[in-house]
């Protein structure tokens, strides 16, 4: 890779750093709001999902300082939007994560044909966010409905 190349990607990666973070707190401040009948599983699930977006961000800052950057010390933008019904923290997670998956698009396209270590990286995190993706979709489908929620 270039310095150019080399600067494009910590740029990606600081972005997707930042995203992930910002996910992190999502999740928490998410698990936090779940009352209800179905709380103990949900929460469960949202507790993971800030666990696994950590992983993904630590992952991302590693690749920053193998590349001879800086991590960004940054969390993407965090909107409170007051709604806390599971259904509206599904579609916001949705939301989140198709972001985070363009990132990762972005940093394949960057990365191709000019590192194999951040191929693979990006195309195992895309990978990991569609099926989150695939996952979220079919939490938000009514039981019965195989159609892709759209909503």
């Amino acid at each position: 890779m270039t310095e150019n190349d080399k600067k494009a990607a910590i740029a990606i990666l600081n972005r997707i750093m930042e995203a992930e973070l910002a996910g992190v707190v999502r999740y928490t401040h998410y698990s936090l709001m779940v009352y209800g009948y179905n709380r103990i599983p949900i929460v469960s699930w949202l507790e993971g999902n800030a666990s696994e977006g950590l992983a993904h961000a630590r992952k991302a800052g590693e690749l920053v300082t193998l590349l001879g950057g800086h991590p960004s010390l940054q969390i993407g933008p965090l909107l409170e939007t007051a709604r806390h019904d599971i259904g509206d923290i599904l579609r916001e997670s949705l939301e989140q994560e198709k972001l985070a998956l363009a990132l990762y698009y972005e940093l394949l396209q960057a990365a191709a044909d000019k590192s194999v270590l951040l191929e693979e990286y990006a195309r195992e995190m895309i990978m990991l966010e569609e099926l989150h993706l695939d996952e979220v979709n079919k939490m938000l489908r009514k039981p019965g409905d195989v159609e892709v929620f759209d909503g």
